[in-house]
């Protein structure tokens, strides 16, 4: 089987594809030269439309002279690109437009104002009511409607520039209608900038005589606030005067403590050496007395002769027991001075007390007071602080109020015309030269790919691949028969054979012999002694043969005919296998009755088909099945109800049409079926087989009915000698 299908195979002949275009070139010129004048008239007689441009610059023009104090360059705020797009919804608004339309009066023009050009036929329709009267559209808005389908305003890209496009019929007003709105938007601007000023004049006036009313009263409070509370009096370091003092006492307070601490020590220490007889040498209080220093110095001298006369004289001469007599007192003289020194620290000592005392009442006083002035000074602070406030406010509005108002003569706009549109003097449209030239191109090129597709379609382009062989049909002779047989004329065909074209000549029935009656054969048969019988033949073919017709024809469509029955249902089958093995995308539809060609494929007739289909109850995709046997697809009878089924057959058609769009080949097996039932079936690039096991009067007769019915290229043919995979169906009637 491999064998045949490749030999079924079929390519492209891409020389006989563009031969087309030779043998149809007279069409194609016709034509594409057609129309190429239609479009040279068009282009001739189309009304020229003008275009002009006009460009502004959006940018911060504010003078270095003119621009208030405190700012500078880098304070100025940078547009971005929204801000840019807001300004191009600014000049496309509609109140620019409408000021644009009056200062030019577009109204009275009959290109903006199409009521005014209507023609009479436009008038005749209107009057019958077919169209809607332009009149009872308000003129504004009519005017407005065709200038936004005429105007085109966008940013340039990575700048901030804005262009303003129109386009009309008149050169003049294309350049004049942009440079009227550019200056209606910098008109716009100016306003704009005018209100906002007279609306900060308006708000800042009268806000600055009430803050000035409110500066005098706050300070007014302050100063009445500061008179009348005496303890507020302000010292130095701009602090109260009690807080002051009582920051003096207190570093007093401390000075003296010290004071009384020190000489507390001191004439402690002083105690505490005479009463222990120690030396009075380590009190600094005593050693700093001058009159200690002379007895100090007199008693070192008297040791010092008393040292000297001791190695001369005796222990109790006169002179050293005077001496050591004068050293006793001086001892003594010493004791009582230190005795008058601690007697003086212990009254320093009390007279710091005394001070500590003083200090200590007169610091409690401050505190009291103290306190007082802090919480006055508190209000005072907030007084002072709410007159400040006011001020400082007060002092910004002025300054504001001074900037808008000398400001009411110069307003700078942020935008500038750089680039005023010109008359042109050429028109944007029509062009006559690309028009007729791209017509000229376009359908050349349209009727050339038409004339291609037209020649595939046809399937006059397509040969046999290499290797593939189609072998002449045998003409067999029928059998006798009693009911008579119409003979059609035999039609050539053919076939390319390894790049050789070879005439096969196939038709239903070749001319036979007057034969005689089939009781005449019969007599014959008993009188003549007979060999083995032969089975007639009506001229059929067997499946590979019907499968290389299917691909060589290029057919889109196949209808068996089974007029014996179910068994003979297996040529379609057999046929719809060898196609599929070729690497044709293929479909079978099973219309009989009993479900004879789609239940050897399924193994079942339980799936969903075809009068689940017509019945409303599946979808495409629920009755199409992939066969157990092949790469080919099936479509049951289904198990709807067939009567349902059949009231929605005039949708056949469409199935069908449906069906040959999504495959290559949909082959439809409609059994014991009469031509009228296989007229829905039948369409473009169509076949009709019919099925049989054996040549008798049954078959000859619906072949000649079908033949006669209009369906002459009926090709018979037979499933004898293939085996089916799947059980076969038994009956040969079941599908009547």
């Amino acid at each position: 089987m491999s064998d045949q299908s490749a030999a079924a195979d079929v390519d492209v002949d891409l020389r006989q594809l563009f031969a087309s275009l030779a043998r149809n070139w007279l069409r194609v010129l016709v034509i594409t030269l057609l129309v190429t004048g239609l479009a040279f008239a068009f282009a001739w007689l189309a009304t020229p439309h003008y275009k002009a441009t006009t460009q502004l610059k959006i940018q911060l023009s504010e003078s270095a002279y003119t621009r208030p104090a405190g700012t500078n360059e880098d304070d100025k705020p940078v547009l971005d690109a929204e801000g840019v797009a807001t300004e191009v919804q600014v000049i496309s608004s509609s109140d620019i437009l409408k000021q644009v339309a009056a200062d030019l009066k577009l109204g009275d023009k009959p290109e903006f104002n199409y009521a005014l050009g209507m023609s009479p036929v436009t008038r005749l329709l209107v009057i019958a009511g077919l169209k809607s009267d332009p009149e009872e559209i308000p003129l504004e808005e009519r005017v407005l409607t065709k200038m936004r389908d005429k105007l085109n305003v966008y940013g340039v890209e990575k700048t901030r520039v804005i262009a303003v496009e129109f386009s009309s019929e008149d050169p003049q007003l294309a350049a004049d209608i942009p440079n009227a709105i550019a200056k209606a938007y910098l008109a716009y601007q100016a306003d704009a900038k005018t209100k906002s000023n007279a609306a900060a004049t308006a708000f800042l006036g009268p806000e600055i005589d009430d803050l000035q009313k409110q500066v005098r009263d706050a300070e007014a409070k302050v100063a009445a606030f500061r008179s009348a509370q005496s303890d507020l009096l302000m010292g130095g370091n701009n602090s109260v005067l009690a807080t002051q003092q009582l920051s003096e006492l207190s570093t007093e307070l401390s000075r003296v403590r010290a004071s009384r601490a020190s000489a507390e020590a001191t004439a402690e220490r002083v105690r505490q050496a005479l009463q222990n007889g120690g030396s009075l040498d380590a009190v600094p209080e005593v050693l700093s007395s001058d009159l200690i220093q002379r007895l100090r110095e007199r008693q070192i001298e008297l040791r010092t002769n008393i040292a000297d006369l001791s190695t001369t004289l005796l222990d109790n001469h006169p002179r050293l027991r005077a001496m050591r007599s004068q050293l006793a007192d001086l001892d003594g003289q010493i004791r009582n001075e230190a005795q008058k020194i601690m007697r003086g620290l212990l009254t320093q000592a009390q007279t710091a007390q005394a001070r500590e005392n003083q200090l200590i009442s007169d610091v409690n006083k401050l505190k009291a007071a103290s306190s007082r002035a802090g919480e006055e000074q508190v209000q005072l602070d907030a007084l002072q602080r709410e007159a400040n406030v006011r001020r400082q406010q007060l002092e910004s509005y002025m300054a504001s109020f001074r900037e808008v108002s000398s400001r009411k003569n110069y307003l700078p706009v942020d935008a500038s015309v750089f680039s005023e549109a010109r008359v042109p003097s050429e028109p944007y449209f029509p062009k006559l030269v690309p028009i007729v030239g791209a017509a000229l191109v376009g359908s050349l090129l349209l009727m050339s790919v038409i004339t291609l597709l037209q020649e595939l379609f046809s399937g006059r382009a397509m040969r046999p691949a290499p290797g593939a062989r189609f072998e002449r049909i045998e003409q067999v002779a029928m059998s006798a028969m009693s009911a008579p047989v119409v003979h059609p004329e035999p039609a050539p065909e053919v076939v390319e054979v390894d790049d050789q074209p070879t005439t096969v000549e196939s038709e239903l029935v070749p001319e036979p012999e007057p034969a005689p009656s089939v009781l005449e054969g019969a007599a014959a048969a008993g009188s003549e002694p007979q060999a083995e019988p032969v089975r007639s033949s009506l001229g059929e073919i067997d499946v590979e043969k019907a499968a290389e017709k299917l691909i060589a024809s290029g057919a889109a469509r196949a209808i068996f005919v089974s007029p014996e029955g179910d068994e003979a249902a297996a040529s379609a089958v057999l046929v719809a296998r060898e196609v599929s093995d070729a690497g044709l995308r293929v479909l079978l539809l099973d219309l009989t009755a009993s479900g004879a060609a789609s239940r050897p494929m399924l193994d079942s007739g339980l799936f969903p088909g075809i009068t689940n289909l017509l019945a409303s109850e599946a979808q495409f995709s629920d009755v199409i099945h992939a066969d157990l046997y092949s790469d080919c697809h099936v479509v049951p009878v289904g198990t709807a109800d067939p009567v349902r089924a059949m009231r929605a057959a005039d949708r056949l058609p469409i199935i069908m049409q449906s069906l040959t769009t999504a495959y290559d080949l949909v082959i439809v097996e409609c059994g014991p079926a009469d031509a009228q039932g296989i007229s829905r079936l039948v369409g473009d690039s169509t076949e009709v087989f019919m099925s049989m096991l054996q040549a008798d009067d049954e078959v000859a007769q619906a072949a000649v009915e079908l033949i006669e019915s209009g369906y002459p290229d009926l090709t018979l043919v037979t499933p004898i000698g293939h085996e089916t995979p799947g059980n076969p169906v038994p009956g040969r009637r079941s599908a009547a």
